[in-house]
């Protein structure tokens, strides 16, 4: 070989040296910094590299799950359960294919695909799982439907409450006037079947009442608020409803937070839902505690209202925002509805969490 051929070659090999180094540095870079969950597999079923949102999202250490059988990896969990599974090594191949995983108490929904690695000669020499965690996106799904849910009941309720306001007035005019003849008369038995009868007429129109809520209301003002201001003036009513429980209120503020563009009275009515729930929820006895706190990355301001109550089963949790869904003997289910839609309407949101013990609403709000 010529001098000029030995230095072409050398040229080649280098140019194909380089490519491999290029092609490594992409996967460790692609690896370690991409926001997918990545599981590369042997033929032996053992773990031979991982992603860092793959380890958050399983919660697995990396370093402690290299080159372990899956099986081990996923010792705790049955099989049933586990994300991987051996008969990816046989060819069967997964396209957006739906997930729930739990980690601890967190709970993940993922799309995963899979499919085999093969060499040249078309022979098997492992797998991969590719998984995209889309968690917000379905809980942006939910919240869609059911804010178009609460905008349909809320047409519906202000079409139809002064149709059913007008007969129950009537019906509750003749029924004072029957009450008061039944007691002018000695009829203590028909004045308290009126009396019964006058006590449902209200409840209905205190559904009603709430059946408006859901319906945009017509004198909103948006200005800037202070968060701190409206707690503070709503704190001596949640106070008073915590002494009729035997309950203790904290209030834990934050100086100068930012403020927020909203309609105030809206916010208070928020606010003082979420801490009545609270503290009817706690029983006798049990703090309630109200704090602030700024989300600077964001650009939100959360207030955190948390209760030391019994909690809120799971298969409960995913429900109390749907209209009409209440665990209260006397409750409408719309409360919470109300106030989702109107923290919705500023660009803002409602979470809950709840471990066993204790139940905490975080309202987050943008600030400008």
């Amino acid at each position: 070989m010529t001098p000029a051929g030995y230095g072409a070659h050398s040229e080649g090999g280098n140019a194909v040296q380089h490519e491999l180094t290029l092609l490594q540095r992409f996967a460790g870079t692609f690896l370690r910094d991409v926001n997918l969950g990545v599981i590369l597999l042997n033929t032996s079923f053992e773990l031979m590299d991982i992603s860092d949102t793959a380890c958050r999202v399983l919660g697995l250490h990396r370093e402690q799950a290299l080159h372990l059988p899956l099986e081990q990896v996923f010792a705790d969990l049955p099989i049933e359960h586990q994300l991987v599974r051996r008969h990816i090594l046989e060819g069967v191949v997964l396209r957006n294919h739906a997930v729930s995983w739990m980690n601890n108490q967190e709970r993940y929904e993922l799309l995963v695909d899979s499919n085999v690695l093969k060499d040249e000669q078309g022979v098997v020499v492992g797998a991969y799982i590719i998984f995209k965690d889309v968690t917000n996106l379905r809980s942006l799904e939910e919240q869609v439907q059911r804010s178009d849910r609460l905008a349909m009941i809320g047409q519906i309720a202000a079409g139809t409450a002064h149709e059913i306001r007008n007969p129950l007035t009537s019906i509750k005019g003749f029924l004072q006037v029957l009450r008061k003849t039944f007691e002018d008369q000695g009829m203590s038995r028909e004045s308290g079947f009126t009396e019964v009868m006058l006590t449902e007429i209200n409840r209905i129109n205190e559904l009603v009442n709430e059946f408006l809520l859901l319906s945009k209301p017509k004198n909103v003002t948006f200005d800037y608020v202070d968060l701190s201001q409206v707690l503070r003036e709503i704190l001596p009513i949640i106070n008073n409803e915590a002494l009729l429980h035997g309950t203790v209120v904290q209030y834990e503020a934050m100086h100068g937070i930012p403020q927020v563009v909203a309609d105030k009275e809206l916010l208070k009515q928020v606010f003082l839902n979420i801490s009545k729930n609270g503290i009817e929820a706690m029983g006798e006895g049990g703090f309630l505690t109200i704090s602030e706190r700024v989300d600077p990355e964001e650009r939100k301001v959360n207030i955190d209202i948390h209760d030391t109550g019994p909690g809120i089963p799971t298969f409960v949790i995913d429900k109390i925002f749907d209209p009409f869904f209440t665990t209260k003997a006397e409750g409408t289910g719309l409360g919470l509805s109300v106030c989702q839609r109107i923290i919705h309407d500023i660009g803002g949101h409602i979470r809950v969490s709840s471990k066993g013990f204790g139940t905490t609403f975080t309202v987050s709000i943008p600030f400008p």
